[in-house]
């Protein structure tokens, strides 16, 4: 490093200053460039040389996908190429819910998932988990995520009016993809998540398939994107791609939790609606307004998160009616957001 007295102009040896003030000026300097490399996903020191996060995630090995699949069971996920995320759905197929006294598909919004990918340096992998939980379950879970160093993001309703109460809770890890694979099927090993501890499927409820309760084309038109029947269920998952949020180095993309959705159950004329809504902090009121001019109920406003940037907040909203009329709300707070709702995938 250069000696600061041989940094110094010549007007400043003219004007000679205290070692104290030349030692402050070096030392925002300093700070200056650590910001600015900060910005620009670089560090100063030692890790200079490692890689700017950009561009796009590395693909995840397929040592890391068995190594979940094993963790769970055997269970198979499924791997999206052009985001690098590897996603296993955990259904609580053991639950047998209503919502005001009406039964509802295990689908309609009672399933939980754990995601893999790798961050855009690909020197670690980040896992992200949504898990659905009885309240008698939730402390538990902490405990054994806790104790495996598995980090609690979140923990918050989805609905009103479902019996039983259900809470869900989000955990997050960082390190060594195989070795966080691990550690979350220790974690939940014990638990109504692993899937070796559920049914094959959910009870039937013996209510018709999607493409025979709804009328799907006209749901497509009003919404303006092509939902995805499972069983009784019609669901909406749209993405955020104007957005690119980062979260301890790794890209928080659709596939690993970044997206809106809507799902629809009942029939036609009597439809249920639910969903989540992620926002950036100036669409949150703009949505709540367009839902509640549309007499869907606004359920919780909360993080999923924690340090991503920028900060995203999700909103989870329920309804029913007249399965077009609750569209047409999903469609107006989709309406507010800075991408207008981009179909996912698309």
């Amino acid at each position: 490093m250069v000696r600061l007295a041989e940094s110094m102009s010549p007007n400043m040896q003219k004007h000679p200053v205290s070692r104290r003030t030349m030692l402050r000026r070096a030392g925002l300097l300093l700070s200056g460039a650590g910001a600015l490399a900060s910005l620009r996903g670089i560090s100063l020191g030692a890790d200079s040389d490692a890689p700017v996060a950009e561009g796009k995630t590395p693909p995840l090995s397929k040592k890391a996908m068995t190594a979940l699949d094993e963790a769970l069971g055997g269970k198979k996920g499924s791997y999206i190429e052009n985001e690098g995320v590897y996603t296993t759905a955990l259904p609580r197929n053991d639950l047998q819910i209503t919502i005001k006294g009406d039964p509802v598909p295990i689908a309609f919004g009672f399933g939980g998932w754990a995601s893999i990918k790798r961050t855009l340096d690909g020197q670690q992998a980040m896992l992200m988990s949504d898990t659905v939980l009885l309240q008698e379950e939730v402390n538990p879970l902490i405990s054994a995520a806790q104790n495996r160093n598995l980090q609690v993001t979140a923990i918050h309703n989805h609905f009103f009016y479902e019996n039983p109460r259900i809470f869900y809770m989000h955990l997050h890890g960082m390190g060594d993809p195989v070795d966080l694979a691990r550690k979350y099927g220790a974690a939940i090993q014990n638990t109504k998540l692993h899937p070796s501890n559920q049914p094959s499927s959910a009870t039937s409820s013996g209510a018709p398939g999607a493409k025979g309760a709804f009328d799907l084309a006209a749901l497509d038109r009003t919404i303006g994107h092509t939902g995805k029947a499972n069983g009784p269920v019609y669901k909406y998952v749209v993405g955020r791609d104007d957005l690119r949020v980062i979260a301890m180095g790794a890209e928080v993309t659709t596939a690993i939790g970044l997206n809106t959705w809507a799902a629809f159950a009942g029939d036609s004329n009597a439809a249920h609606i639910a969903g989540d809504v992620a926002m950036l902090e100036s669409e949150v009121n703009p949505v709540i307004r367009a839902l509640r001019q549309h007499d869907l109920e606004v359920v919780a406003v909360h993080q999923h998160m924690l340090e991503e940037q920028p900060r995203i907040i999700f909103l989870h909203y329920y309804s029913r009616g007249p399965a077009l009329t609750l569209a047409e709300g999903f469609r107006a707070a989709l309406d507010q957001l800075g991408g207008k709702g981009k179909q996912a995938g698309s």
